[in-house]
């Protein structure tokens, strides 16, 4: 009986799913936006010698490089038009979210609604824009410092390079920024989130093939290759567990009549906390404003005492200050983020003005303090759990010197993403699926 239903449940899903039109163009929508996406990380610089770079990554592979190369999805090892990705946008966005909190005119924008999410928007597209001209300009001072064993990394150095550089990036970046708002409103939505899962993704069989070449070239033990990918799959097991962990808080509806003439029965559901409210910005968020900093000083040229030279050492990856400071940044972007996108006091009243309360706790204020309890104990959990899978998978992989495409941060961009587009998905699907109960029914009169 259970599989004749999972079947019936299944046929009818795939049946909707092939009359719903729409949903099938947003998905080839967003594929079609990622393929171009994609086909940007392999269009080079100009003027650029491929394999001076190639060498530089190959020797800076363990430090924030990896890093800013998986974010990008193999651009910066490439160094094509699209290595600074659409991470100037996140920190771009960081700032101007962050200036909502502290200038009242900022506030006063977000409260607007829609005309004032707008202004902010436009705020964060010039902020973009510098941030990206200064990344850019960094890139371009410092790769005409730069030369290996194939000569000079820059054919032709000097103002026009620079020039170029500074307007192929930045220009890229916008154009990753656009894709991404085309994404979010025509495709499945998520679009910064997607276009970066898409990066990492994307170099996943690579990064798996290089982990099985340390084997084959014995700097690894086929034991410990072994436990590695155990170690990914528990990851990957507590990272949809914990992505799925929801604190269900009983509310109760007023007393309504169900049936004509029959007693009053009162409607009980619930409101889902999810442990991670915040999902997989806070990493995001924390990754993107130790890069910005670290993208200059990694191309500037700098003696062995100076002091950017031992700062830039010290935030290694694989060092103690690097992860501490990581972690600070994921637990407090956590708490930013969760206040950013869930309001106690807007969900008091919300229930409030429909009659609905939490059982044992008064309407109003009361309700308001009792559900942001909740969310600060259930965001202890949950920035815990982000530091925990961002920091101390990476610190294994930097230490075996593996793929930053097998690290924490990309395992949970990956799930993470992936549950919010499956939701999209069958948010989709219910949709069509209602719509079409409608029509049925108006066309037979009922309504």
């Amino acid at each position: 009986m259970a599989s004749g239903m999972e079947q019936f449940a299944s046929s009818v899903s795939v049946g909707v799913f092939r009359k719903a039109k729409d949903l099938q163009k947003r998905i080839l929508f967003t594929l079609l936006a990622l393929i171009i996406c994609r086909l940007g990380t392999y269009v080079p610089l100009p003027g650029i010698n491929p394999q001076v770079i190639a060498e530089f990554l190959k020797q800076n592979a363990g430090g924030i490089i990896g890093l800013i190369d998986t974010f990008s999805g193999g651009a910066v090892g490439r160094m094509t038009m699209f290595a600074l990705g659409i991470v100037p946008y996140i920190s771009s966005s960081i700032v101007v979210q962050l200036m909502t909190s502290v200038f009242p005119t900022f506030e006063a924008l977000k409260k607007e609604g829609e005309v004032g999410r707008k202004k902010l928007g436009l705020y964060t597209r010039y902020g973009t824009i510098m941030m990206a001209a200064v990344q850019a300009f960094g890139i371009a001072a410092g790769l005409e410092h730069l030369s290996g064993s194939g000569g000079p990394a820059v054919t032709i150095p000097g103002f026009f390079f620079r020039l170029m550089t500074v307007l192929t990036l930045t220009g890229s970046t916008m154009f990753l920024v656009w894709v991404g708002d085309q994404i979010t409103s025509r495709g499945l939505g998520n679009g910064t989130s997607v276009i970066i899962y898409a990066g990492i993704v994307a170099n996943l069989p690579s990064a798996i093939f290089r982990t099985l070449a340390l084997g084959r070239q014995q700097s690894l033990s086929y034991p410990v290759i072994l436990l590695i990918f155990l170690g990914i799959i528990g990851v990957l097991y507590f990272v949809v567990h914990m992505e799925s962990s929801q604190r269900h808080v009983p509310i109760q509806y007023p007393k309504r009549q169900v049936t004509r003439g029959g007693p009053a029965v009162a409607q009980n559901t619930h409101l889902p906390l999810k442990i991670n409210s915040a999902g997989v910005m806070p990493p995001i968020f924390a990754s993107s404003l130790i890069m910005f900093p670290a993208t200059i000083l990694t191309f500037i040229s700098m003696s062995e005492n100076s002091w950017l030279r031992v700062a830039s050492n010290l935030f290694a990856r694989d060092r103690l200050p690097y992860m501490i400071s990581t972690v600070i940044l994921i637990i407090y972007f956590a708490y930013f983020y969760t206040a950013l996108m869930f309001d106690p006091k807007e969900t008091a009243d919300n229930l409030r003005k429909s009659g609905s309360y939490i059982p044992g706790i008064r309407p109003g204020q009361q309700t308001a303090d009792y559900v942001d309890y909740l969310l600060t104990r259930l965001t202890v959990v949950g920035s815990v759990y982000l530091a925990a899978v961002c920091v101390l998978p990476e610190f294994v992989v930097t230490k075996m010197s593996l793929p930053f495409y097998l690290g924490g941060t990309s395992i949970l961009i990956v799930v993470s993403v992936t549950i919010e587009t499956i939701s999209q998905v069958q948010s989709h699907l219910m949709a069509h699926q209602y719509e079409g109960l409608i029509r049925k029914v108006r066309s037979k009169g009922g309504l």
